[in-house]
């Protein structure tokens, strides 16, 4: 049982503690957001009612209710919460808390959450620490983490956990949390004023993180304690200790590969706009402009190719503006790229054609070289058949047979139907009219 003294000193923790920790929802009914998760008919909601634990890991970008969730459960359950950090915790600290776990389960018939934020922080080792502790239910694991579990998280555990995602919170959700956080007495108690340009604003620049939103607003609100109006709260504040939007960006996580991949979509999809709005995400994120320049250059190929083969030749000016020229001018080169790549008549008939020829040779029988294309330097080589050279024939070319014997035209390369791709096109209709099989 606490003492009087840890009560007190707990009271005075959270009266220093940060507006977002202040403001922490304490039920299912007042946290905001997920309702595909938290929402009334929930699995979380259903499970928390009948205090069925299952062990779970919450998976979503930063302010969108994890840690929160996590004590929630704990606060509506008759369990034991414990926490252990995947930042400084050892395999020694997990083992002592699945030990302290189990007797309190033998001894109070208690159970324990146990609480891991950034679980995909922990080493292979540690996290195969949980498995026996998971499966036995000596505890009920909640992890929470940024990063998708089922890429940073070892397998077996996450097949004894409940993967649940949270999304990015939306403009109303931010919006409510700083209203309440306006109003309520563990916040400003309805003393501190926002104008709408400024909430707005704070609503805005928090791009979907909770825990962004409130601190905002905690430090306009301490900005102003300096002004002539203590609890005004005005743009210009707001605009002062927020200058810029903040999206989320994680440079080696799920949100760098969902970004590029919307990146090249919009370029497939022949949309520049989208293509540009991309590339600004990934730049005002700090992405590496060679990572983004070289994404382009394959692109140039992959989906348009001899569509447009100035195509290749841009992407590659843009490749040399980044590694030589890099950030912020080479913005503007990439952009320049980007642009021209969505609105380049596309092909991928290349990509897949050299597709198609890989797996003939990897899964297909060896073909031998026809004896006429072969090597004439080696001793023997006058038994081969004669090659028939297409620079002394007119136009060029003389019907001759250069694929492996059991292999015709067309098995590979089907040539598009726009730019420079449909006039070759036009033309390998040419050659394949004077073409007919070779003995």
């Amino acid at each position: 049982m606490d003492s009087l003294f840890d009560s007190q000193a707990a009271q005075q923790r959270a009266k220093v503690a940060p507006l977002a920790v202040r403001m922490r929802p304490r039920t299912l009914d007042e946290f905001v957001g997920q309702s595909h998760i938290a929402g009334p008919d929930s699995y979380l909601r259903r499970m928390i009612e009948a205090d069925a634990l299952t062990s779970l890991i919450l998976f979503g970008p930063a302010g969108t209710g994890k840690t929160t969730l996590a004590r929630i459960i704990a606060g509506s359950t008759a369990a034991h919460f414990e926490e252990v950090s995947a930042v400084t915790g050892t395999v020694k600290d997990l083992r002592a808390a699945i030990k302290n776990a189990g007797d309190r389960l033998a001894i109070q018939e208690q159970r324990t959450i146990l609480f891991i934020d950034e679980i995909h922080r922990f080493s292979k080792s540690q996290q195969d620490a949980l498995l026996h502790a998971v499966e036995d239910r000596i505890v009920v694991l909640i992890g929470a983490t940024t990063e998708n579990p089922y890429f940073e998280v070892n397998s077996p555990l996450v097949s004894r956990s409940r993967v649940l995602e949270l999304k990015a919170l939306d403009d109303d959700d931010i919006r409510t949390l700083l209203l309440r956080a306006i109003e309520d007495e563990r916040g400003f108690a309805g003393k501190l004023k926002v104008d709408d340009g400024a909430m707005d604003t704070l609503t805005l620049t928090a791009g979907g993180d909770a825990r962004v939103a409130l601190t905002s607003l905690e430090l306009a609100a301490q900005l102003a304690q300096h002004s002539k109006q203590p609890q005004h709260i005005t743009l210009q504040l707001v605009q002062d200790v927020m200058p810029s939007r903040m999206l989320p960006y994680d440079k080696g996580g799920d949100m760098h590969y969902d970004v590029i991949s919307a990146f090249i979509k919009s370029m497939r999809g022949s949309d520049p706009d989208a293509a540009l709005y991309w590339l600004a995400r990934m730049l005002h994120g700090g992405e590496d402009p060679k990572f983004i320049a070289r994404r382009i250059l394959v692109f140039a190929s992959e989906d348009i190719g001899n569509a447009d083969p100035q195509a290749l030749l841009i992407a590659d000016a843009a490749f040399r503006s980044a590694e030589i020229i890099g950030m912020p001018e080479c913005r503007i080169n990439l952009a320049q790229a980007a642009v021209y790549m969505a609105l380049a008549p596309k092909s991928n008939t290349s990509y897949m054609g050299i597709e198609k020829a890989l797996a003939d040779v990897q899964t297909g029988k060896a073909q031998p070289v026809p004896s006429h294309l072969r090597d004439r330097t080696r001793p023997g080589s006058d038994e081969y058949g004669p090659y028939l050279y297409p620079h002394s024939y007119p136009n060029k070319w003389v019907q001759q047979q250069y694929l492996p014997k059991d292999k015709k035209r067309g098995d590979y390369y089907k040539p598009g139907t726009v730019g420079w791709e449909g006039r070759a096109g036009a033309r390998l209709d040419e050659i394949i009219a004077q073409d007919t099989d070779i003995d």
